[in-house]
């Protein structure tokens, strides 16, 4: 019998690295079959939350907030790219991309989570690739309800949450609840609100440890 997970995904869609947790759990649970039966919550988490909605330079922004220089920059940058592209996703950012302010997208991720959990899954996955790989800025009301549409929702919906501000509060309290859980860096992959998976970690490291906790019964 598949032992039945929750699993709470904490991250940013501006994050590469949970693109590349995200890629490396999917693939671990494929491989694990009817071991594990795993029920995926996405959790919002914002790296920069005072991000303005028309957003930085994002080589700028890493320079400013890490210290890094242009080479390391791009040194980093060449790594995740080829991580990612071994887990079949294509990072096309560059020294022109632009970090934009996650908050909308975070909201709609929320209402998407209401409707089901693979709505939510499909347009997170949307999310992703409108940010990373065809560099769209994800704080664009009409790219945000473009990309809730390409994920089963109704856009005219999509609109008015967006719109109204609706879910801006129960978004913040869920950040502020993961912080305070001790959650400071993402992705955190969180299993039966019990067992912490931090970073993005390859598919293997996914499933030996998924093996062990389903073993724990």
């Amino acid at each position: 019998m598949a032992k039945k997970m929750q699993i709470d995904f904490v991250s940013d869609v501006v994050c590469p690295w949970c693109v590349i947790g995200l890629k490396g759990l999917e693939t671990a649970l494929q491989n694990l079959g009817d071991t594990v039966e795993a029920e995926v919550h996405f959790q919002p988490f914002e790296l920069n939350p005072d991000m303005p909605f028309t957003g930085e330079n994002m080589d700028a922004h890493i320079a400013a907030k890490y210290g890094r220089s242009a080479e390391q920059t791009a040194a980093v940058r060449a790594q995740i790219r080829e991580r990612a592209a071994t887990l079949g996703f294509a990072i096309k950012t560059s020294p022109e991309s632009r970090i934009y302010n996650s908050f909308d997208a975070h909201r709609m991720l929320h209402w998407a989570g209401l409707e089901s959990a693979q709505r939510q899954a499909a347009l997170k996955h949307a999310l992703f690739q409108a940010y990373f790989t065809e560099g769209l800025n994800i704080a664009d009301p009409e790219i945000l309800v473009g990309k809730a549409e390409a994920a089963g929702l109704d856009p005219v919906a999509a609109r008015e949450v967006l719109s109204s501000g609706r879910y801006a509060e129960e978004v913040r309290q869920e950040e502020q609840s993961w912080l305070q859980a001790g959650i400071n860096s993402v992705p955190a992959i969180v299993v039966d609100k019990t067992y912490l998976i931090s970073g993005g970690q390859p598919p293997e490291v996914f499933e030996q440890t998924l093996r062990e906790i389903a073993a724990k019964g």
